[in-house]
């Protein structure tokens, strides 16, 4: 199976085809073509000769997802359903916002972290997508813009789809790489958010890269022996060592860190323990931010949607101790609205066909 032309960065395409008998000028005009012009074919770059055309097409794909469902919200949430060429089937999700739009993507088939209110871990990884399946869910959500001729562009991404990205690191880097690349999608920095659960050791590791991306970290609960309960990542780093590295990041980078918690009803929700988390965060307050999630309930999983009130309640809470907080506004709501919903549906109606064939 060729991979996807998207999983080069530029330097690795110029010394790809320099190694392969090619001119450094020609990964200009191919890199110009993928993400200026956004071909959909290698026949269509008109200023590329021949035979680097059939180089191309000899060792690489630009198509290798195909669409299989598009859900499209009342608020302008756009959820696609993508299949893979072996088959197996992931999330991307666009989303408006006043500063733009934003695609949250999908770095895993399946996730094997665990959580237990999560839709992404129903089903346990398959495997990780290159870096390549990981750009193309960027380029499929911006040629479904460009089709509308509308001039809208991918401003922002969120790496918080299926899967957990610190555990596909060096792809999902290379990722970033390319979509940051100023000759080509040019996406910010700083307008790239990546979430992990909290594998310690890479976030070290991300903290000595030296990079503007922003980090968040999904906390969902303030103490071990809770965090343990709805998160089994707990187990392998406790909160005492996340928040080790957590300290670790905001001296290296001083940049902002943002926790992420789910509010799931009469679980984690009381103000007993936002008083914990305003104890955990107090030394850290001039560089957080806590981003309060409502819950969207998973068919499989038992927990409920925190009450409105638990929710002002628990707000009013973190922002009277100073800390920066807000609740997410909800997106896509009268769609499959949580991460991997859509993904396990397709599944169970798969499974469903072949146990009645």
């Amino acid at each position: 199976m060729k991979p996807s032309i998207y999983g080069l960065t530029q330097e690795q395409l110029q010394d790809w085809l320099v190694e392969n008998g090619e001119k450094r000028f020609r990964a200009d005009q191919v890199w110009d073509w993928l993400y200026r012009k956004r071909v959909k074919s290698f026949e269509e770059m008109k200023n590329v000769n021949q035979a680097t055309i059939d180089l191309l097409n000899e060792h690489y794909q630009i198509q290798s997802l195909s669409e299989t469902i598009k859900q499209e919200s009342v608020d302008g949430t756009v959820k696609f359903l993508f299949e893979l060429p072996d088959g197996n089937h992931i999330e991307t999700v666009l989303m408006r916002f006043d500063y733009g739009l934003s695609v949250c993507v999908t770095t895993q088939v399946g996730c094997n972290i665990g959580c237990s209110f999560c839709a992404s871990g129903i089903l346990r990884k398959n495997r990780d997508l290159s870096s390549g399946e990981i750009v193309e869910q960027i380029m499929n959500v911006q040629h479904d813009l460009d089709a509308r001729g509308d001039g809208e562009r991918v401003s922002h991404i969120v790496v918080m789809g299926i899967g957990e990205p610190f555990d596909n690191y060096d792809n999902t880097l290379d990722f970033i790489k390319v979509v940051n690349d100023q000759k080509g999608l040019s996406i910010g920095a700083r307008h790239i958010t990546i979430s992990t659960s909290g594998i310690v050791p890479k976030m070290y590791e991300f903290a000595d890269e030296g990079l503007q991306v922003n980090l968040a970290l999904s906390l969902h609960a303030p103490n071990n022996d809770l965090r343990t309960n709805i998160m089994k990542i707990n187990r392998a780093y406790p909160v005492e060592q996340l928040m080790d590295a957590v300290d670790y990041y905001l001296d290296k980078t001083n940049r902002r860190i943002t926790f992420e918690y789910i509010l799931l009803h009469d679980v984690n929700d009381q103000r007993e323990q936002a008083l914990e988390l305003v104890e955990l965060l107090k030394d850290k307050r001039h560089l957080s931010y806590v981003n309060l999630i409502p819950y969207n309930p998973v068919a499989d999983h038992p927990y409920e949607r925190s009450s409105k009130q638990n929710i002002l309640t628990f707000y009013e809470t973190l922002l009277e101790n100073n800390i920066n907080c807000g609740v997410r506004v909800e997106q896509g709501s009268d769609i499959d609205a949580a991460c991997g919903q859509l993904r396990s549906k397709q599944m169970n109606k798969k499974q469903k066909a072949k146990t009645n064939a």
